[in-house]
């Protein structure tokens, strides 16, 4: 078997995803009309969020931090793709791939932690609204932040190194849109039956406990929510807790199948696909879930445009 020399000069050649499909342009230009979507999207939430002091509230400081992971998502993997597309082009050279992996672990990992501190908040709020203030700080929110990103960033440090050190046979054809841990393992021509299990099992470490968390937070929150008096908070209750699930299920999803789920059971087409949709799909429609059905959000972004409008005319 020959090795090829896994250097930082190398470089591996992604799947070709754009012209392998029936309509290339078509879904070239969908992918662009999403990205350019949700960089509107989040880069206007987090505007909002930043200027109207009436938004600086725990709630929406999370929020500020799942529209930054979802716009760095966004432009970690679909720049990309769209030049290969455009230049004809699918190389990545070994650093670039390692730094997508990286982001991706980072980024993903941060964002999974923090739907579960967001499900924390509602339960405080609806459940124990009375020590809402105290037991969400902003110390405790920062510190939720934080916790998120560096347990992440933890995460994809030791994941990275590791996968990148393997050696590769001379296939440098990886059969998958980026640079993920499953599809690089295919090509590595040593034994790696124990990482693999090791990934699965950090994988399940990492998901399942804020599955857990969220479930039971949410558990709660229906419960208090169905013994309200007041139809007006109950619908409210129900609304931003609805718009929450929503995320957390096409999130969870997605990631679940792709690392979880044994590689048997799906193949490289259908990682594509989901890849494709965690890291291009999920980033457009959150802020879009999270904000047309929030009247505060929607009132900060008229005002916004307002302003704009205003301005022009002057």
């Amino acid at each position: 078997m020959e090795f090829w020399n896994s250097t930082l000069g190398s470089s591996f050649i992604l799947m070709d995803i754009l012209n392998e499909c029936r309509s290339p342009q078509l879904l070239c230009a969908t992918i662009a009309a999403l990205y350019m979507l949700a960089l509107t999207s989040n880069g206007l939430l987090l505007l909002a969020i930043t200027v109207d002091v009436q938004l600086h509230v725990p709630m929406y400081l999370l929020l500020r931090q799942l529209s930054l992971m979802d716009l760095l998502y966004a432009c970690v993997v679909t720049p990309k793709t769209l030049m290969n597309y455009i230049r004809e082009e699918n190389t990545i050279s070994f650093g670039g791939c390692a730094f997508q992996m990286f982001m991706i672990l980072t980024i993903g990992g941060a964002e999974d932690l923090l739907l579960a501190f967001m499900a924390y908040d509602r339960y405080v709020a609806i459940c124990q609204p009375l020590n809402y203030m105290v037991l969400m700080r902003p110390s405790i929110c920062w510190l939720m932040v934080a916790t998120s990103w560096i347990i992440a960033f933890l995460n994809a440090l030791i994941h990275t190194s590791y996968t990148m050190h393997f050696p590769f046979c001379m296939s440098r054809e990886i059969s998958h849109l980026l640079c993920e841990i499953p599809p690089l393992l295919k090509l590595a021509c040593a034994d790696t039956s124990k990482y693999e299990l090791m990934v699965y099992m950090m994988g399940i470490m990492f998901l399942l406990p804020p599955i857990a968390a969220i479930l039971a937070s949410y558990t709660f929150v229906l419960g208090a929510v169905f013994h309200m008096s007041s139809d007006k908070g109950k619908q409210k209750a129900l609304v931003t807790c609805s718009s929450h699930l929503t995320v957390v299920v096409m999130y969870y999803g997605a990631v679940m199948f792709m690392y979880i789920l044994p590689s048997s059971y799906h193949s490289a087409q259908q990682d594509n696909i989901i890849s494709i949709f965690y890291t291009v799909v999920t980033p457009a429609l959150n802020p879009l879930i999270y904000s047309l059905r929030n009247k505060e959000v929607m009132r900060t972004l008229r005002k916004l445009v307002g302003r704009c409008i205003s301005s022009q005319k002057l």
